[in-house]
């Protein structure tokens, strides 16, 4: 039993499950929300994992929590962000910037480096194009790595690989460098914005959420988007139901769809991805039929890559439809969906 050890010996984070779970719900969700997604997942891990809770752990985890706080103290770092969320907690938002800026004129309601994490790599790149490799590398090793690659990849040619080296040899990062990144975004952003706003969202982010909600959800809010902007609807659902998406399809979903697309089709669509990733298309053909799709990706030589994307296009159409009819399923239940 996890509450026979002695207090000593739980690992830091099973303290900060323990000490999260000794909180009301309120006061945890303030907590949570200012961790990073990395961060919610191990924490959420932990504290799912933790079993009965005796009174020796709990006794332990708090003295640790003590013992932590008197070495550490309260730090000075963004003591105006800290103090603005509390006010925004209690009055609003509106009321907590009005306050702010009664308190402190000079001082910026927010830290651009944090806003910069929350842009698209449309809107960073042209805050940082132009600028010393050195502060592109840092910004970029404080991005989502599907971000920071996006951005990598619209600045210069030329200027790629002195970017990765910096990424790959920056060691220690001094407060310094911090703050003049954070200095360089604040005025790009002025330059490049002013009062309009950044852009941030877009249809990829939409399906995102609407791949979380369930079935029920996303089948009403799709379609009155459809009635509202058909469009735009077009877009959110190529953006939730994508080639790749199709890899987690069972077996016998796998062979019906299959048995419905072009054999040429295939061949240019599984062109596009790795050997791995197109396992399981292949096992849901017989071994015969599989060794020959095989031997004709191999024969077919180099495809352009429109064909292949259209082959992919015309791959997902087919599923899309056959999921419509019900013929084959995403997920296991209801309220699962890719």
């Amino acid at each position: 039993m996890q509450d026979s050890l002695p207090p000593g010996l739980l690992p830091a984070g099973d303290n900060a499950a323990i000490m999260m779970m000794l909180l009301d719900e309120e006061q945890t969700s303030r907590i949570l929300s200012e961790l990073e997604p990395e961060e919610l997942r191990r924490l959420g891990e932990k504290m799912c994992a933790l079993g009965e809770i005796g009174p020796d752990l709990i006794a332990g985890a708090i003295a640790g929590f003590v013992a932590r706080t008197e070495a550490l103290g309260l730090v000075a770092h963004d003591r105006a962000g800290q103090v603005r969320g509390m006010f925004a907690r209690a009055v609003g938002d509106v009321k907590a910037d009005n306050m702010m800026r009664r308190i402190l004129p000079a001082a910026p309601q927010h830290r651009a480096l944090e806003l910069a994490r929350w842009l698209t790599p449309d809107s960073l790149v042209p805050l940082v194009r132009g600028e010393h490799p050195q502060a592109i590398a840092v910004l970029l090793v404080q991005l989502d790595p599907d971000v920071a690659a996006a951005v990598l990849h619209a600045l210069p040619p030329e200027s790629q690989p002195e970017i990765v080296h910096r990424v790959a040899t920056l060691g220690p990062v001094s407060p310094q460098a911090i703050a003049m990144l954070e200095e360089l975004l604040a005025r790009r952003i002025a330059d490049c914005h002013g009062r309009r706003p950044l852009l941030i969202g877009g249809a990829r982010e939409a399906a995102e959420i609407i791949n979380g909600v369930g079935k029920v959800v996303e089948k009403r809010v799709l379609g009155e988007l459809t009635r509202r902007d058909k469009a735009l609807a077009r877009q959110i659902e190529d953006e939730m139901f994508k080639f790749e998406h199709l890899f987690v399809l069972d077996p016998k979903s796998m062979g019906t769809l299959l048995r419905d697309v072009p054999n040429d089709t295939l061949i240019d669509a599984l062109k596009g991805v790795s050997e791995e990733e197109r396992e399981p298309f292949f096992q849901a053909m017989s071994s015969r039929a599989a060794d020959g799709v095989k031997d004709e990706i191999a024969a077919r030589g180099r495809t352009r890559l429109a064909d292949v994307v259209a082959a992919q296009k015309e791959v997902v159409g087919v599923a899309r439809r056959l999921a419509a009819d019900g013929t084959i399923a995403f997920g296991s239940g209801d309220d699962d969906y890719v």
